[in-house]
């Protein structure tokens, strides 16, 4: 478990107790899986005790939101080094590109996440946890019709959540579901910057 683990340990230096439950949680879910993961076999891969973890998560699959923080985090790094100077459509399209490249170079947390969030009441956080993301995109929207370059129209909130929910869904298609080959993300990418660049009417 050794790859894994050091995974894991990369994702947040130093680490609280909390922080190093979620890490052991994703080293030991992506080993395991969901179903065959018990709460003792966490605890064991994060060197504390049993009682400790309870102090953090009433039970495994309430870490799941902390795991889907840790992908959302991954998110923002990416999204944050676009340059607010370029273009919408030249912004439009690294929001594509980062979304896309995190989502392969994470696909294994991405399958945890969703397989695990989704069996809980954990699901009606999806929201709030995402809630960066959306404020990220929307802060680049209304910089765009500042500068007239999409329709003064739209109702930027909403739409950042169009937009990020229609680049979420395009990748995890990509990478998680139909393990697309380099060809057809390649098209399938360009077609979805040419679908937001109408849809928002980019100019």
């Amino acid at each position: 478990m050794t790859d894994i683990h050091s995974y894991a340990e990369r994702i947040v230096l130093p680490m609280d107790k909390r922080q190093l439950i979620i890490n052991a949680a994703i080293a030991v879910l992506q080993e395991k899986g969901m179903e065959k993961t018990k709460i003792s076999d966490i605890v064991k891969e994060a060197g504390i005790a049993q009682g400790t973890f309870y102090l953090y998560f009433p039970s495994k699959l309430s870490v799941m939101p902390a795991i889907a923080e840790v992908m959302v985090q991954n998110i923002l790094v990416r999204l944050h080094a676009i340059d607010d100077g370029g273009s919408a459509r030249e912004q439009l399209d690294g929001m594509v590109e980062a979304i896309f490249e995190v989502t392969e170079q994470h696909r294994d947390l991405s399958a945890l996440i969703y397989s695990g969030i989704t069996q809980t009441e954990h699901v009606r956080e999806w929201e709030a946890i995402y809630d960066p993301i959306y404020k990220w995109i929307n802060g680049r929207l209304v910089q765009f019709q500042e500068r007239g370059e999409i329709r003064p129209s739209i109702a930027t909130a909403y739409a950042a959540k169009l937009v990020l929910g229609l680049i979420e869904t395009a990748a995890e298609q990509n990478y998680l579901y139909a393990a697309s080959d380099s060809a057809v993300v390649e098209e399938h990418v360009a077609e979805l910057k040419a679908f937001l660049v109408a849809g928002l009417g980019v100019k």
